[in-house]
């Protein structure tokens, strides 16, 4: 992957982030359940990126994912990840320096190529936006794309920082 197109991401005012945290605090009362429908979408249209999980690399039933203590382990981490982000958007530093640490893991260690944060963000909005349509107004939606783009922006900056070449 060229690293040369990295996007930008656009302010979040502060009305999009009040509308953010306000719809996250209904999706991360059930956590664990969202993240676990977000990573079968995941997988399921993106069944390379299972490459990356020894664990579950391959399974291909979305049940037997959805039974999955490891895969149920890792959306509670990623649903967590989340959390910290949304939590403290009104401070820019700890949202950089929370996705940068995942963006480094994710490239030095587990060797992630950056691409697929933005297709799990692309998944994450789209599980939102049907799990939560009631919550999902215009408003939300562009928030939360703002939002998206501001997770892989960060993360992908952290995959530049560390010198990544694929």
């Amino acid at each position: 992957m060229e690293i040369e197109r990295w996007e930008r991401s656009e302010e979040i005012s502060d009305a999009e982030k009040k509308i953010i945290q306000e719809t996250w605090s209904r999706v991360y009362a059930n956590c664990e359940d969202v993240g676990v429908s977000i990573l079968i979408r995941f997988f399921v249209n993106f069944p390379s990126a299972k490459q990356y999980f020894s664990q579950f690399k391959h399974m291909e039933d979305p049940l037997e994912m959805e039974r999955s203590l490891q895969l149920r382990k890792h959306a509670r981490r990623v649903m967590g990840a989340i959390n910290t982000v949304v939590e403290n958007l009104n401070d820019s530093e700890k949202v950089s320096s929370v996705l940068a640490l995942v963006g480094k893991a994710h490239a030095l260690k587990h060797k992630v190529e950056p691409i697929y944060f933005k297709k799990l963000t692309g998944v994450m909005l789209e599980v939102i936006a049907e799990e939560y349509a009631n919550d999902f107004t215009p408003e939300a939606h562009c928030a939360w794309t703002k939002m998206k783009t501001l997770i892989y922006t960060h993360v992908t900056a952290a995959y530049k920082e560390v010198g990544w070449a694929q």
